[in-house]
């Protein structure tokens, strides 16, 4: 108000003061009107700003006092936050329908997925997980989850409990195929796992410590890895496991990994882990394995005809990878499989194939033969190798094994063996 004061009081002044001027007293009038004038302006603003500050916001008369100029001074400057931009419904809707796959997933692939339960006797009992394969009730599942049981009872999701009979199992692959007295069953179809890609989201269902019907997510991480008997880490009797990060734990063995069509890409079997439980009992990592539905497919078609399954046989003892000890050798091939030793008498020996002479310390003195090729088709590693032999031979058929000695190439006619069974 008093900025208002002064500003007509200065205008009234010079309104008095012109009348009956000259021109040159005009001049001299406009000139003190001007500096009068920016005088007003500096007074309107600096008496603005009192009134402003004068009359503090309610928000601000609930703000403690200390400060307070520095206070006004920084809310003046800052700028207002910009409000979060909410995220397109179209987003919202991908989420939906990616969770709905999932859903739709474990609706339908729960209900043929069972808990198994075995008997021992004086040895204990034990737990697992298996799945229907065929709607006359028969059952996947591993055989370290049945090996030496003599009860076996398998629980649906819907609580149903019925007991089971083994048809056959299969150490070698870690499978074990049951039956139960039931027809019109849900079961879950295996895919060709041949078709199936590093990186690819599959789940796990299984009955993880007992926990039935639990259901976890991740992706392939790996194929080709090599399983021994039982299980363990090792690079010989079961090819082309697939590795995966979706959570396996005791409990999920026999269970399906699954990709999200819902059909069965593999057989969870083992993990590999340095953790544990309280009890003793390994823990997830991040590192699962499944034994290949081609696996399966193979197996079961075994089992089913013979109550075992016969392997092909060479009789290799021990190889290494050539590019291993090539440049130690000089040795000019990067690719293929040299023999450490061979079973005398067996496939491999009769056909004159040479394995590597090492002295006591386990250097190789003089190179075995390196295989470099498996009835014409090119070999990289032993687990190519073995993945090949398993997958399309059988004991008694005759192949042609390609190896390089001594710079040469020979080609030795082996006719198969059948693998010892494990005791």
């Amino acid at each position: 108000m008093r900025a208002r004061t002064w500003l007509t009081a200065i205008l009234a002044s010079a309104l008095v003061a012109t009348a009956g001027c000259t021109a040159e007293q005009l001049s001299s009038l406009a000139d003190e009107a001007r500096a009068r004038a920016r005088q007003a302006a500096e007074l309107v603003v600096t008496a603005l700003a009192t009134e402003a500050t004068a009359a503090p916001s309610s928000a601000e008369r609930a703000e403690p006092q200390t400060n307070q100029a520095s206070t006004r001074t920084v809310r003046a400057l800052a700028t207002p936050s910009p409000t979060a931009t909410p995220l397109p419904n179209s987003v919202f809707e991908a989420f939906d329908r990616d969770d709905q796959v999932l859903i739709n997933l474990y609706e339908r692939a729960n209900p043929a997925v069972v808990f198994i339960t075995v008997d021992r006797g004086a040895f204990g009992g034990g737990n697992g997980s298996g799945f229907v394969i065929d709607p006359d009730g028969y059952i996947v599942t591993n055989n370290h989850v049945v090996e030496g049981a003599e009860r076996i009872d398998v629980t649906f999701a819907d609580g149903e409990r019925l007991r089971a009979r083994l048809i056959g199992r299969d150490p070698y692959s870690d499978l074990a195929l049951l039956k139960v007295e039931r027809s019109g069953l849900p079961y879950l179809e295996l895919a060709d796992s041949d078709q199936v890609r590093v990186g690819q989201r599959v789940v796990a269902i299984g009955n993880p410590f007992g926990l039935a019907g639990t259901m976890t997510l991740g992706i392939v991480s790996a194929k080709g890895r090599t399983l021994s008997e039982g299980g363990g880490a090792g690079s010989f009797a079961n090819p082309d496991i697939i590795q995966t990060d979706a959570a396996i734990n005791p409990g999920n063995s026999g269970g399906p990994l699954l990709d999200l069509r819902g059909r069965v890409v593999g057989v969870n079997t083992a993990i590999r882990t340095a953790g544990q439980t309280v009890l003793g009992q390994p823990v997830n990592s991040g590192i699962g394995f499944a034994v290949p539905s081609n696996t399966v497919r193979r197996v079961v078609k075994a089992l089913l005809e013979e109550g075992r399954v016969r392997y092909p046989f060479l009789g290799i003892q021990g190889a290494v990878r050539v590019n291993e000890v090539a440049e130690e050798l000089g040795i000019p091939l990067k690719d293929g499989v040299m023999v450490l030793g061979v079973q005398r008498g067996g496939p491999v020996a009769r056909a004159g194939l040479r394995g590597a002479q090492v002295d006591a310390r386990g250097n190789i003195v003089v190179p075995g033969d390196v295989i470099i090729a498996f009835d014409g088709q090119p070999i990289r590693d032993y687990e190519q190798l073995i993945s090949r032999l398993v997958a399309n031979y059988k004991p008694g058929d005759r192949v042609t094994i390609t190896v390089w000695r001594e710079g040469q190439e020979l080609d030795l006619q082996v006719t198969l063996g059948e693998r010892p069974q494990p005791e």
